[in-house]
This record gives structure tokens, sequence and C-alpha cells, in this order.
């Protein structure tokens, strides 16, 4: 099935492989750069081909069960630059999805959104809700027609709905798409896949094993959109092990509780929820390895004037440390820098709208923590002195382990416990008064400003990329910056209160009892402590692996040695990321049988690939490394195409 914008013949020609947020990105910036980089006389065809609808693309599609939601509030969410992107192109102002939804028929396109359920959702939608996945859908929608709509003239669109299957072609002529049924001749071709699947890990075929041998359920990672058929072979009151307790877990919760009939009502006592179950949920026990759930997003904005960032890691402060000779780490040499500018952000909150939790003056404070890195006693000694509550300081340590050395007498000390740390959380990130909680997240998200130049910088050891990048840095940003919306949490404790949902602890271990025909779940924080279980879910997002992926594309580039796996190693550590190593500057796919160079008409933007932790859709006035990443590949592109001689790849 194709769609197309209009028609242009005898130009240029180039295939977006993923026609999701990413695409509509690049597709965006594409629109802002070709008045400038790409003359009239040269027309061009963009054919995008995905098999899900164009814009939200399959994790963002409507055709998903309404209790899935997005974990931020709608006015974080936006497509588009503004006037704090630092980018080379034209800057193109946009709504967020808050500005958009209600006011859609002043922003052309317009077309009505057909499903009268997310139409009645998106006219009420208020700044700070956190919005179902279905109406971001239908404003990623609206992205990609007006991503369209502001082409010039001499740029036209075709959407296929289909998957492409391979690609063919010299390195320094016409790339030949191969789709299901069909094959597109491109001058250039970018992929731009988006969130990918793979063959489950080594490390999960033992219990799958186990599974099919006792008859048990057992789910591998998994994107919970795609799973409901899977979880309706859960019986009503079995009892199953959810191993994680990010955002998928939390989602997962939602279908396997309110998804089965179960409702939430208000007991009249502030915020708190009382569940109602339908009877036919199944008993949820929940452990990881921190045993606590991710921090809910705040529902508030911040009290006091934005801090100026970045301070402390700044693009100066990055090429000091790697001017330094030998090999770095980033816990030892970038991390203290990166914890002062989180720290910087919390406490410009604090002192500017709460100063009366404070005992200095900022000026003062800001003089003397400017001079101390972050771990020294001297900024210990000032932060004691400047902040007289503890609970007023931020604690990166106690904030990553917060159940480290407890240990309960019995499983009832460890549900009352796990519920008044979930109320606390709940309340805090709901309450203004502790509004320097947002004042670091906001430094934190900073932090990518320079993290991916570090990353590519080939510095670090590939110990160091392995353990405190990808596992360590990335697990705690999500457990700290990227939870769910607060009132999950609030549907947590009623779900704990009804004994639908029991927590397990820290430090989560579950071993296979071949006897009993069963899992044998316990942690940590109750000793002894064990928990049969029928059902086991990997509850965390799976991580694509090259070497595994289920893509057909990208699996047959790979098999034909033309895309490599991203592999750091060093005398004492070989890391293999699983992600497709691109050229930092134009994210140019880096092709082996080239040498290693970067192919010349193959591009690869999103997170398959080895640029870190540039994510599709931003806050706004964030200078999104996204954007930034879409503006840069698609002006190389761009010049790319006008440098090509006159005669034209033609679509097939």
């Amino acid at each position: 099935m194709s769609e197309h914008s209009g028609r242009v013949t005898g130009g240029r020609v180039v295939v977006i492989v993923g026609a999701g947020p990413r695409g509509t990105g690049l597709l965006e910036r594409i629109a802002a750069n070709a008045r400038e980089l790409l003359p009239g006389d040269r027309p061009l065809e963009i054919h995008l081909v995905d098999p899900h609808p164009p814009g939200a693309g399959r994790i963002w599609r409507r055709d998903q069960s309404p209790l899935l939601r997005m974990n931020s509030m709608a006015e974080d969410v936006t497509m588009f630059t503004d006037e704090r992107s630092t980018l080379e192109g034209p800057v193109r102002p946009g709504p967020s999805i808050a500005e958009w939804a209600p006011r859609q028929e002043e922003f052309a396109p317009y077309r009505e959104v057909a499903d009268p359920a997310v139409r009645a959702e998106l006219r009420t939608l208020a700044p700070t809700d956190f919005p179902t996945r279905r109406a971001q859908s239908a404003y990623l929608d609206w992205v990609f027609r007006r991503a369209v709509a502001d082409l010039p003239p001499h740029i036209a669109v075709t959407v296929h709905r289909d998957t492409v299957r391979r690609i063919d072609g010299p390195a320094d002529g016409p790339q030949t798409v191969h789709l299901t049924d069909r094959t597109l001749t491109a001058d250039h071709v970018v992929l731009t896949l988006g969130h990918l699947d793979s063959a489950p890990h080594p490390r999960h075929a033992a219990d799958a094993e186990f599974a099919a041998r006792h008859g048990l359920f057992h789910l591998p990672p998994a994107y919970s959109a795609d799973v409901t058929a899977e979880l309706a072979r859960i019986a009503p009151g079995e009892q199953v092990v959810l191993r994680g307790l990010g955002l998928a877990s939390v989602d997962l919760v939602a279908l396997l509780t309110e998804g089965r009939g179960g409702r939430f009502e208000p007991t009249g006592d502030g915020p708190a929820l009382r569940y109602l179950p339908s009877g036919r949920e199944p008993v949820l026990h929940l452990g990881s390895r921190r045993g606590v759930p991710y921090h809910s997003k705040t529902g508030y904005r911040l009290q006091g004037p934005p801090a100026p960032l970045p301070r402390y890691f700044d693009a100066a402060a990055v090429d000091t440390v790697l001017a330094r000779g030998g090999q770095l780490e980033l816990r030892r040499d970038f991390w203290p820098l990166m914890a002062k500018e989180i720290g910087f952000g919390h406490y410009h909150e604090l002192f500017h709208a709460h100063p009366g939790r404070t005992a200095l003056p900022w000026t003062e404070f800001l003089d003397r923590y400017d001079r101390h890195g972050w771990y020294t006693p001297e900024l210990a000694s000032l932060v004691a002195e400047a902040v007289p509550d503890p609970a007023d300081r931020i604690d990166f340590e106690r904030l990553d382990h917060p159940l480290a050395g407890l240990e309960l007498g019995t499983a009832e000390e460890l549900q009352a416990h796990l519920r008044g740390y979930v109320a606390a959380d709940a309340d805090r990130r709901a309450d203004p008064a502790h509004s320097a909680d947002l004042g670091a997240f906001l430094a934190l998200l900073s932090l990518f400003g320079q993290l991916p130049r570090i990353a590519a910088s080939g510095r670090l050891t590939a110990r160091s990329i392995a353990e405190e990048v990808d596992e360590w840095f990335f697990g705690y940003f999500s457990y700290l910056a990227s939870g769910p919306p607060g009132f999950r949490l609030r549907q947590l404790l009623a779900l704990s209160e009804a004994g639908v949902v029991r927590f397990l602890g820290a430090g989560v271990r579950i071993e296979r009892d071949e006897a009993g025909g069963s899992w044998r779940a316990s942690g940590a924080t109750v000793p002894g402590h064990l928990v049969d279980a029928t059902a086991l879910i990997e509850a965390y997002l799976p991580k694509h692996a090259l070497g595994r992926t289920l893509d057909p594309l990208l699996a047959e580039l790979h098999r034909a040695g033309r895309i490599v796996e991203e592999v750091v190693t060093d005398p004492d550590h070989t890391h293999r990321s699983g992600l497709v190593t691109i050229a930092p500057a134009d994210s140019r796919l880096l092709d082996p049988s080239l040498g290693g160079a970067p192919h010349p008409r193959r591009t690869a933007l999103g997170p398959h690939t080895s640029l870190r932790s540039a994510t599709a859709f931003a806050r706004p006035r964030t200078d999104a490394p996204g954007f930034r990443q879409n503006d840069a590949a698609a002006r190389a592109l761009l010049r790319a195409l006008a440098a090509l001689p006159t005669a034209p790849a033609l679509a097939a």
C-alpha cells in the first residue's frame, strides 16, 4: 500500500526506512533545510517505508490499549526546534502536544482525529496531564503531515506500508531497496528503524525451556503493547513473578489488573486510591535489583527561575578531561562533574524557590560551590552548613540503593515498608515544595549535551563503556528521571493494599525448582522468604542486539558484512554493545567492506545506533541532542544529493 503527497519526476530519490518519530523528525529537518541546500531545479522523491502508520510508527501506533500512557506531561513533549536549539539549520518552531491538542484547527494541515475517545482526550488535555500513547499517536500523525506540507514544491513524498528486506548497490552508485514485492532505486538510503526486536538473550533460554517442560508461562523482555494476547494465557489467581520495576513493569501491571476489569476509586483521603478487583487478576510479585519502583515523574513546574545550564559539564570541561593522557573512565573522570551539574540544578531551585530552607545567601553558596569537587569534604561541609535539612540535600548513592543494608523479618514487614516508601515518593513528586527534584532532573537532562561525545571519543575503557555507560548510567538515569506518572504509584499502593501486588524486595533471585515445577523467587531484604510462581515475566524493555536482530534488513546487512556492531576493546576487556556503528558527525553507516569507512549513500539514526541518548522527541527548550543529530544528518544528505551528477536514480 502506498500514499502519495504529490509527484515530481526526473530527480533524486531518497528512501527512508522507518516512518515513526525518528523518520518524521528527519523529514521535518529536510523540509527546514531544503530551500537552502537543494536547488529547485533538483527535484527530489522521498519514499518512506514502514508497515506501521507514518508519524507514530510501531511503538506509538493508535492500535494499543488506552491504559498505556506516556511518562511525560503533555507540555514536555515536542517534535520541534525552538529558540534554545543550537543547530546549523533553521529553527522551525511548532507546538508541543499540550499546545496542539486543544487547538488542532489552528495548526495546518488540520484533520479531525477519527477515534472519538482519543478526540475527547485531546480536547480536554491539560499541560500537566500524562497523555495516552494513542493521543501521542494522533500528535505524531499531525507532525508527519505538517512536515510533508512544509516541503518545497520540488520535493514529493510517497509512503509505502511495507517492509524493506534488503539493500544492494555499490558505494559510488544507486542503491536498490527491496520491499516485499517491489524494488526502489535510490540515491541515498536512511535507516530510521526505531525500537527493534531481537531474539531473546541466551540467558532466557533456560527459563523458556523450563516453562515448556512444566507447562508454565514465561515472557522474555518485550514491548507491552505487543504482548496483550500472550498475557491472556495467565490464569486468574495465578502466582506471577515480574522481574523489573521500571516502565515496562508498570504497563504490564496495568494490563493485568485494570485491563482485566478491576477499577480504582478515590478513598476520600487525599490522592489515595482503593482497588476493586474483578476477580480475574493474577497475584503479582514484583522485585528487582534495587527493589523499589522507578521514581515517579514530577507533577509540577519549577517554582524559581531556570538554572543556567550547563555550568560544570559543558564542552570546555569535557575537553579538559579528554586532553588528559591515558584511558578514561566515566565514574572516575566524568561523573564528579556530572554529579556537580545535577547538584547545581537541585540547589539552584532550592535556594531560589525555597530560600527559607537554606542558611546562606545563594551568591555565597555558589561562590564556594564553584571551588570544590563533588566528592570533597569541603563541598560536603558546605552543603551541610547551607542546607540544614538532610531531606533537602541530594545524595546520589542513597538514591541509587534505597534498600541497601535493610533486612526485615517477614514478608508483611516488607510490604508495609515498601508501601511507606512508595507513598512518600508519590507525595514528594506531587508537592512543589520539593521542586528542587525537578531542578535536578533538568540538570540531569542537560548531561546529554556532552555524553554522546564522550562515548564516541574512543577514550573510555571498554569496561567503562560496558559497565558504567551502557549499564550503570543509563539504568540510573531511567530510575531517577524516566519513571511513571505519579498516579501509577498511587495505583501500585492500592494494588498492594488489595493483595494483588506483593513486593519481593532488593536483590531479587529467581531459581527453577524442577521437582516442584515452579520458579522460586526471593529477595535479600527478607532473608529466607520464598515465593513459588508458575509464571515469570521479564518486566523490562528489550535491548536490541545486532547479532540477534529480528529486523530483516539489519540481519541481511550484517550477514553480508555491510554493517558492523560497535565493539569496544582494550587489553583488559571487550564490550559488544549490540549497536550499529555510525559516524558521529553525520550518522553515516560504517561499512566493513569499505575498510570501516562511512558509506557515502547510507545513513542510520535512532536507538539501534552507536550515537547513544538521542531520543526522537524531547522536552521544549532543552536543546535536544536528537534534533541536532537529525539536522546534521539532513544537511549532510541534502548536500550529498545536490553534489550528485545530473543523471538521476529513478524509482522502479
